[in-house]
């Protein structure tokens, strides 16, 4: 079984862009629900993240 990462993928987009808009936060969501876990890798990107938007480097982007 190939493990993907997928809410890495979405932090690093949101780093990428500097912002975490409401499509990248609902996918995050989505597949810490759908997962009903999460992996360490998950869990260091989303507390990278997390101190990220503290730091203020990241914006979040309220829905429209």
């Amino acid at each position: 079984m190939k493990t993907t990462y997928i809410i890495r993928q979405l932090v690093e987009k949101a780093l990428y862009i500097r912002k975490l808009t409401p499509e990248i936060e609902n996918e995050i969501n989505y597949e810490l629900t759908r997962m009903g876990y999460i992996s360490d890798v998950d869990y260091e990107a989303l507390e990278l993240l997390m101190s990220e938007m503290d730091a203020g480097r990241i914006q979040l982007v309220p829905n429209a």
